[in-house]
């Protein structure tokens, strides 16, 4: 009998498959931080394409993905964001909005499935003609799926929703889509409907899509050109990614369509086993 163990710690964890690790030693590159790597510019024009945005920028990692969306939308220091009192931006990225941004972070309760009530949401959103006092309201957070939540899916309509709060107020919207992919597989719905009412969206490939490395922002071609001088401030300006932009390539084109049966695994690990501090214990 063959005893196979199975990581089931994060989807963070996984191992680049063969087709990645073969797209990667074959990857045409050049240097990025100049503009001229072909295998990151294919993989931010597809993902640009895939989420209905103008533009697309690879970024190491979904925390800095996060930080260059916010800070690129608050591009004023002392500038407030509604964020969920639950989700990861707050709770998760070391405060990074706060200590490198110098954004305040105005937190909504998070409801059970992840969303916060529209008139919350409303009534954090600070008067412009308001007391001098208070800070300005320039940004709305979501994030989908919500991990705090249990992964629970965010609906196109209410992020329609929230998406009108914001212009009716001259905000902006900003999604974490950490796991965006898993959200429209679930709910059956495309993954650009979905992110229709986002001025930004940052969508990690090292998570449900298992790619090695990275995130992608995605966005207007304005914010893009603003995230990119913002992202070589962090230091995430890395020469020849295109090494690694490859396996991000495969990631989209092979494991998009296995998130379903990932779904229908995990729903039946879920039913069967508790967790607790990372050991895993049959229920009987």
């Amino acid at each position: 009998m063959v005893t196979r163990t199975v990581d089931l710690r994060s989807d963070t964890v996984t191992k680049p498959t063969e087709a990645m690790r073969a797209a990667m030693a074959t990857a045409e590159v050049d240097d990025d931080v100049l503009g001229y790597d072909p295998t990151v510019f294919r993989l931010e024009t597809e993902m640009a394409k895939i989420m209905g945005k103008e533009a697309a920028l690879f970024v190491p990692s979904g925390t800095m993905g996060n930080l260059i969306s916010v800070l690129t939308h608050c591009d004023v220091r002392g500038s407030e964001v509604i964020l969920g009192d639950n989700c990861h931006i707050f709770i998760y990225e070391n405060g990074g909005i706060s200590t490198i941004g110098g954004v305040h972070p105005r937190t909504v309760k998070n409801n059970s499935d992840g969303t916060m009530d529209l008139d919350l949401i409303e009534a954090a959103i600070r008067d412009p003609r308001g007391e001098i006092v208070y800070p300005t309201t320039r940004l709305i957070c979501l994030e989908n799926t919500h991990a705090n939540s249990g992964g629970k899916c965010l609906s196109a309509e209410y992020t329609d929703q929230v998406g009108e709060l914001a212009k009716k107020h001259d905000l902006k919207l900003h999604i974490d889509g950490a796991r965006i992919f898993n959200s429209s597989v679930a709910l059956g719905v495309p993954v650009d409907r979905l992110v229709r009412a986002a001025d930004s969206v940052s969508v990690c490939l090292s998570k449900g899509i298992g790619a090695p490395i990275g995130s992608i922002i995605v966005g207007s071609k304005s914010f893009i050109a603003k995230a990119r001088r913002l992202r070589k401030t962090l230091g995430g300006g890395m020469r020849q990614v295109g090494v690694i932009a490859a396996a991000a390539l495969v990631a989209l084109q092979e494991n998009v369509g296995k998130l379903e049966s990932d779904h229908k695994k995990a729903r039946l690990l879920a039913g069967k086993y508790y967790h607790t501090n990372f050991n895993y214990f049959r229920i009987k």
